[in-house]
C-alpha cells in the first residue's frame, strides 16, 4: 500500500475527515536520519501530522512548519509540509534509546518531555499564521487535539501511529484527523464519539489489514459521508546547490572571505535530509566577486 491521504466529510460538511498511510514516507525518514526506534516513532507522528494537515492547505504555495521543543532527550523535532503533501522533518538527537513506557509501548513523551508545541502557516499573507500550545502529553497525538481545540477553536479528534518492526524499520505509519464544523447536530456528534471510543489504535487497524478507506468506514459507521479527494504523500526535501548557495551568501562578504582565508572552503549540510554540500575554494572566490558586484 502507497503512502496516500483521504479528504473526506459527513452529514453536510459537519464533520472533515483526514486519514493518512504513511509507512514509506516515515521509512525514509528513519533511514536519512538513522533514527533510534522512539526517535522514529516522535518524528514519524509529527510527519503524520503534518501530511495530513498538508491536506486543508488550499494555495500551491502554502507551506505548514511544525516546531515540537521539550527538555527531554530528543530536545525537539522541526517538520515542514507543503500544498501537495510532500514533508520532511528531522529530530535535534535521533539516538535517544529510553526504556519501554508503562504501557510497554516506545515513551516517545518521556523522549520529548515538557515543552511546547508551534504550528506556523504560510498561506500567501502579509503575516504568517502563527499558533502555539504548551504540550499536554508530548505523546503528539493528545498534543495536537489540544491545538486544534484550543489555538484554531475546532474541537477535533486526533490519532497518529507508528509501528517499529523488531529489526528497526517502519512496519506501519498513518493516523487520522476528525474536526467537528460549527452547528453540527448532537446526535452525529455522540455516534461520531461512540465510534471512535471503540476503535482499536491506528496501528493496530493497520497491522490488520486495515487501509484508510476501511477506518473510515469505522469512523463514520451510520453516519453518510463522501470521500472527495485522495492524495499521494511523501518525504521530500527542496534543497539544491542554489537554493543552499543563496543561504551561504546570506552570511555577508565578510564572512565568506574569513571561511575562504581560514579553511580554504566550506561544507553546508541541509537538516532535513542530510545531505552536504562543498564549496571549494574557487567557487568561494566567485561568490565573494559576485557579492562584491552586486555592491558597487
Amino acid at each position: 500500500m502507497s503512502d496516500y491521504i483521504l479528504r473526506a466529510a459527513a452529514k453536510d460538511e459537519q464533520v472533515r475527515a483526514f486519514i493518512s498511510y504513511n509507512k514509506d514516507t516515515v521509512q525514509k525518514a528513519r533511514e536519512i536520519h538513522d533514527t533510534s526506534p522512539v526517535a522514529s516513532a516522535a518524528l514519524g507522528r509529527t510527519l503524520i501530522v503534518a501530511s495530513l494537515m498538508s491536506a486543508m492547505l488550499k494555495n500551491d504555495s502554502d507551506l505548514i512548519t511544525i516546531q515540537i521543543k521539550g527538555d527531554g532527550p530528543i530536545r525537539g523535532i522541526v517538520v515542514v509540509a507543503d500544498n501537495k503533501s510532500n514533508v520532511k522533518g528531522y529530530v535535534y538527537n535521533p539516538d535517544v534509546s529510553l526504556p519501554l513506557n508503562s504501557l510497554g509501548k516506545l515513551d516517545v513523551g518521556g523522549a520529548i518531555g515538557k515543552g511546547s508545541l508551534t504550528v506556523i502557516k504560510d498561506l500567501g499573507l502579509k503575516t504568517p499564521y502563527l499558533g502555539q500550545t504548551e504540550l499536554v502529553t508530548s505523546e503528539i497525538a493528545e498534543d495536537f487535539t489540544y491545538y486544534f481545540t484550543t489555538s484554531e477553536q475546532i474541537p477535533s479528534a486526533v490519532a497518529l501511529g507508528v509501528l517499529v518492526d523488531t529489526d528497526t524499520s517502519i512496519k506501519h505509519a498513518g493516523g487520522f484527523i476528525i474536526q467537528v464544523m460549527p452547528g453540527c447536530e448532537e446526535i452525529t456528534l455522540s455516534t461520531l464519539e461512540r465510534n471512535i471510543s471503540k476503535m482499536k489504535s491506528i496501528t493496530t487497524l493497520f497491522d490488520e489489514g486495515n487501509t484508510p478507506e476501511d477506518i473510515l468506514k469505522t469512523i463514520f459507521d451510520s453516519i453518510p459521508y463522501t470521500i472527495y479527494e485522495t492524495q499521494k504523500t511523501d518525504f521530500r526535501c527542496n534543497c539544491s546547490k542554489e537554493r543552499v548557495e543563496k543561504a551561504f551568501i546570506s552570511i555577508g562578504i565578510k564572512d565568506l572571505q574569513d571561511i575562504l582565508e581560514k579553511d580554504k572552503k566550506a561544507e553546508l549540510n541541509c537538516h532535513f535530509c542530510n545531505k552536504n554540500y562543498v564549496f571549494d575554494e574557487e567557487h568561494i572566490k566567485k561568490l565573494i566577486s559576485d557579492v562584491g558586484c552586486e555592491l558597487r
